[in-house]
């Protein structure tokens, strides 16, 4: 299967699959029906719609690295990584969340809430990254450069983003360009992860604990956050233009 051949039939699929989901969600409603997390058509539609990208990450990589599911499983949960691996993500989470930490706005009230939210998260999140950051973003930078593979992935996943708010009713809640903003400087986040590790496991994990921790906020200072964000691109793109350096000799 050929680059641009393969990146087709992604999109395609993918925004194919949510596009349908999301009609169904529109009849079904239309009917009267109730469709969210609390009835059992909603978590299918939910799961149908949110999974797209995962499914479509996981036919299309196979086919076109040529490999087998039986390695997409063992790569997805490559949980044995260098140390400094997990720094990386650590101090990525760290400036992420610094301004809602220095705010006051993070606030835990049971211990094992994290955790419940992280697992959520794995399923309704963090499976995404093998459409987005185990096959599209490093097809793209075969021939692109890393910033706008980032960009263009950053593009797509918020088109994606957008249709996913319409099934599970949040829509109407979403504030876009904080949304935006955020998603932005998570793209460039799980990008710079997986350029310089090149494990899908990392990116999967961080971008579960970056659901779960901001269903633990609330406040933050803008400025602040807009400055971290700025910084954190910067990071991002320095760390990732070192590691294709490094490819490259």
């Amino acid at each position: 299967m050929k680059r641009k051949q393969a990146l087709s039939i992604y999109l395609v699929g993918t925004f194919g699959q949510i596009l349908l989901v999301s009609l169904l969600v529109w009849l079904l409603r239309a009917w009267g029906l109730r469709v969210d997390y609390g009835t059992p058509i909603g978590l299918f539609t939910l799961m149908l719609g949110g999974l797209s990208s995962a499914i479509w990450g996981a036919i299309i990589s196979i086919r076109y690295h040529h490999s087998s599911f039986k390695q997409l499983v063992r790569v997805f949960f490559q949980v044995k990584q260098a140390p400094l691996n997990y720094l990386l993500v650590l101090i990525f989470l760290v400036l992420d969340f610094l301004p809602l930490v220095l705010s006051g706005g993070m606030v835990i009230q049971a211990w094992y809430l994290p955790i419940i939210l992280f697992l959520k998260a794995l399923v309704f999140g963090g499976i995404e990254e093998i459409g987005w950051l185990y096959f599209f973003q490093p097809t793209l930078q075969e021939k692109l450069t890393y910033l706008v593979s980032t960009l263009c992935t950053f593009v797509a996943w918020s088109l994606w983003h957008l249709l996913y708010f319409y099934i599970d009713g949040s829509m109407s809640t979403v504030h876009l360009l904080p949304f935006l903003l955020g998603l932005l400087s998570n793209c460039f986040i799980l990008s710079a992860i997986y350029t310089k590790t090149r494990s899908l496991w990392l990116c999967v994990m961080t971008h579960a604990l970056i659901n779960a921790l901001s269903q633990l906020s609330s406040v933050e200072n803008i400025w602040l956050s807009l400055v971290i964000k700025v910084l954190i691109i910067l990071l991002a793109m320095r760390i990732a233009s070192s590691s294709v350096e490094k490819v490259k000799v």
